[in-house]
């Protein structure tokens, strides 16, 4: 995804970059920031894995992320934007903190000239039945399961 924008704004269209489980602070945005053809819609300062969120965390961040959808939707379709990245909608879907059919709807009634383009695993087949593009990463071995933190400028 990153390196689909990167190409997309180098050929000179205008993209617009949302990342959902991801604080503002990732070291991708460093380098993306400078990118004049890019924009990024800013999240929470603070995040953390699903799996540690508590129900009250989780129901806020279902709540926040829906609003964020909303708002970075309608901001790629009112301002005209051609690629549309939402980084780790997948996860967020899957984790129970965004709605599906809210990201069903947009994509069936999106422009048509609008790439979008979504991050995360195990997508529903509602989902893959209306992507153009799906490609699987699967993990084979992580340092995250032998108890290494994520590592700066690697994995964050």
């Amino acid at each position: 995804g990153m390196g689909l924008i990167l190409r997309a704004a180098g050929y000179g269209y205008r993209v617009l970059l949302y990342q959902f489980m991801k604080n503002n602070k990732t070291s991708e945005r460093k380098i993306l920031e400078q990118v004049d053809n890019i924009t990024i819609i800013d999240g929470l300062d603070q995040e953390k894995f699903s799996f540690q969120m508590t129900p009250k965390e989780k129901e806020e961040r279902r709540r926040f992320y829906g609003e964020q959808f909303q708002k970075v939707t309608a901001k790629a379709v009112k301002e005209n934007y051609d690629v549309l990245f939402m980084d780790e909608t997948i996860y967020a879907i899957t984790a129970g903190l965004l709605d599906e059919a809210l990201v069903l709807d947009f994509l069936k009634t999106k422009p048509e000239h609008l790439e979008v383009i979504l991050t995360g695993n195990t997508p529903g087949p509602e989902l893959i039945g209306l992507a153009d593009y799906v490609s699987e990463i699967r993990k084979i071995r992580h340092p995250f399961d032998n108890g290494q933190k994520a590592r700066m400028g690697i994995e964050k």
